[in-house]
């Protein structure tokens, strides 16, 4: 049978090995193994509370005692190196991470709008202040939408105008943002009131007014009543909104196969004797109306087409179209 001096004689090796193992543990994986040998269900400790059944009956309580104050004394020690290794290991990520925030940073560019960009968004944004709704479509489109469904039909003189970069027989690159009007009206009962932002292509030989490919704005309201004297209101206050205060704008007579009558829209600049055309317009022709389903008896409308290349070399002054497309970081970063 076991006596309790054996029992403190054990005790006091674990105790040895405590003080002598444990601080020299450098890893967690370590100190888990160290944990397990010591305080596991199978332990150095878990074996010595086997032997008390093995103790005279009047040192058992003595024992008990003994081997719960070293149970406590391990599981403290062993939580407390654990907390020292984890903040050494915390001291260490944290120097390998440290930040010198007294150098310099790394100037990184940001980047800048294009002018076209920014003149586009500024019309959007006049439109749709104005309650109009933006709308777009593909930019390869069917010879239905870009000609027949307005009013253009493929013996019409007017369309070898549009006639441009064709996909197959009956797809075509859009020549004008147009057909997303159709395609909006063949969706939606009057009143509509939307504009029509998007690239379009022309076989333009490029130079200094002409591009093969090109931005446009169009603009299309159909309601009951409306007629060209609301068409000049609108574009008297997108005039003054976008020019400024000063700016002059009058129609001239026009010929285009989707409106009647057509005009076009000139404006003069505050002291200039000049006057600059900036987009054609006129009342839906009544053939448009009915093929898109709707009644020229009950309804009216109206439209515009303006280039976005055209009004950003006014706003800006640049005498060159080509000069959009160099992507000259000196040329962009000026507006």
């Amino acid at each position: 049978m076991a006596n309790l001096d054996l029992l403190r004689k054990r005790i006091a090796e674990i105790d040895r090995d405590l003080a002598e193992r444990l601080p020299a543990l450098t890893d967690p994986a370590g100190l888990e193994s160290f944990r397990v040998e010591f305080l596991g269900r199978k332990g150095r400790i878990a074996g010595l509370f086997k032997l008390i059944g093995e103790i005279d009956p009047e040192s058992r309580a003595e024992a008990g005692s003994l081997l719960n104050a070293l149970k406590k004394k391990a599981t403290e020690a062993v939580a407390a190196r654990e907390k020292e290794l984890s903040d050494v290991h915390l001291e260490e990520r944290l120097a390998s991470e440290r930040v010198d925030v007294t150098l310099p940073g790394v100037y990184r560019k940001l980047g800048h709008l294009h002018p076209l960009t920014i003149v586009q968004r500024e019309v959007e944004s006049i439109f749709m202040r104005m309650g109009f709704d933006l709308a777009t479509g593909p930019e390869i489109e069917t010879e239905y939408h870009n000609f027949e469904a307005l009013n253009i039909p493929a013996d019409h003189p007017a369309r070898d105008e549009w006639d441009t970069f064709y996909i197959d027989d009956t797809h075509l690159l859009r020549p004008h943002t147009s057909p997303v009007q159709i395609r909006v009206m063949k969706e939606t009962s009057p009143p509509v009131r939307v504009i029509c932002p998007g690239r379009c292509y022309r076989r333009d030989a490029q130079d200094a007014t002409h591009s093969p490919v090109f931005h446009q704005v169009e603009m299309l309201w159909v309601e009951e009543g409306l007629s060209l004297t609301n068409l000049k209101y609108v574009l008297e206050a997108f005039t003054k909104e976008f020019f400024g205060e000063g700016y002059e704008m009058r129609f001239s007579g026009d010929f285009f196969p989707f409106t009647e009558p057509s005009v076009q829209v000139h404006v003069k600049a505050p002291g200039s004797s000049d006057w600059l055309e900036i987009m054609g317009a006129g009342m839906v022709d009544p053939a448009v109306l009915t093929e898109v389903g709707y009644d020229p008896e009950a309804v009216t409308g109206f439209a515009f087409g303006l280039g976005v290349e055209r009004m950003a070399m006014l706003r800006y002054g640049i005498g060159d179209i080509r000069t959009f497309l160099t992507n000259d970081l000196r040329f962009i970063t000026q507006f």
